[in-house]
């Protein structure tokens, strides 16, 4: 069988906005714990929208994080239409703007799409990534997706109605890892499981990286690993 052929359940992509409302009913729902998660040292992070999205999708997102103390932006080009000159060419001087205004290393969030960009800056400018976290992004159907010298966390789920979940996930490798959650693709930007990979891949200092291991009492949100088919 192809390594990206694709048998997903019709059902998946029918439910997809329904478990994504869901989903983010469950952020709400738990939101004070999610309050209580570990903060970091509050640097910049940047969040990048997916395929047809804006920064309206990523509110949630980035106003949790804000909640735990960090610097955090939107991409501010409007809607993703794909890799247009439009859009990469203002995505770069995004990127440009905020390296100069803030100096330091960024972590970058990408869910779908969002990722591939995420990837793509950090492979051109690790210098000025401290990390990636991917939501969903199907990189691996690029041949343009190159290798990364920054950490970086693929969180993905087989309940995916969008992108076949296999192509989101990397090759095994020093300071990389694929963390699976149970939710849609339209949810992972709220999903709650995802949140507490994000919140924790975040806090941990540079120089520090450890692969992600589920808080205590909360294992039962991720899969337990599986021999891919």
């Amino acid at each position: 069988m192809p390594l990206f052929s694709d048998r997903r359940n019709p059902a998946l992509i029918l439910t997809e906005l329904p478990r994504a409302a869901g989903e983010f009913g469950a952020a709400l729902a738990v939101s004070p714990l999610l309050a209580r998660l570990p903060r970091g040292d509050g640097h910049h992070v940047v969040v990048l929208p997916g395929l047809a999205a804006s920064d309206t999708s990523t509110r949630y997102l980035r106003r949790f994080l804000r909640g735990l103390g960090y610097h955090v932006h939107g991409w501010r080009v409007g809607r993703n239409m794909g890799p247009t000159d439009l859009v990469l060419g203002g995505l770069r001087e995004r990127m440009a703007t905020l390296r100069a205004a803030h100096g330091e290393p960024m972590s970058l969030i990408g869910w779908s799409l969002g990722g591939i960009y995420a990837r793509r800056i950090a492979s051109a400018a690790p210098e000025h990534t401290r990390q990636v976290i991917t939501l969903g992004s199907p990189f691996r159907m690029t041949s343009q997706d190159g290798g990364l010298r920054v950490p970086v966390t693929n969180v993905y789920t087989r309940g995916d109605g969008i992108v076949p979940w296999r192509t989101c996930l990397d090759d095994p490798g020093p300071e990389r890892e694929n963390v699976e959650v149970r939710g849609s693709h339209c949810g992972l930007g709220h999903n709650p499981a995802a949140l507490v990979v994000i919140a924790d891949r975040l806090a941990q200092t540079p120089g520090s990286w450890h692969p992600f291991t589920a808080p205590r009492g909360l294992g039962r949100l991720y899969p337990r690993p599986k021999t891919e088919p």
